[in-house]
């Protein structure tokens, strides 16, 4: 890096991110990585079924995503998250306040 550079660097403005605001429960994505594929619905439900997952309609778990399909073997880690979405939907997620 030239000297040149470094100085445009130190002038550009600071970017600040604000106050975090916490949303409760985890992304699905997160769940789903902590599995083994191929995996039944019932070794998810044993694993995972009580974890918290963040939704638009706020936070549910992971069993009641579970109920809202009617697939009992994924085959792979993106056919369950799409499963899942499909049962939440897309949306904004509310925060914890």
């Amino acid at each position: 890096m030239s000297d040149e550079d470094e100085a445009q660097e130190e002038e550009a403005p600071l970017v600040e991110l604000g106050d975090r605001t916490p949303v409760e429960g985890a992304p699905i994505a997160r769940v789903a990585s902590r599995l083994y594929w191929p995996v039944q619905r019932s070794e998810i439900r044993r694993k995972e079924g009580e974890t918290v997952v963040r939704t638009a309609e706020g936070p549910t778990s992971v069993e009641e995503l579970l109920d809202g399909t009617d697939i009992t073997y994924f085959e792979s880690r993106q056919e369950f998250v799409d499963a899942c979405r499909d049962v939440i939907g897309d949306g904004p997620v509310p925060s914890a306040e």
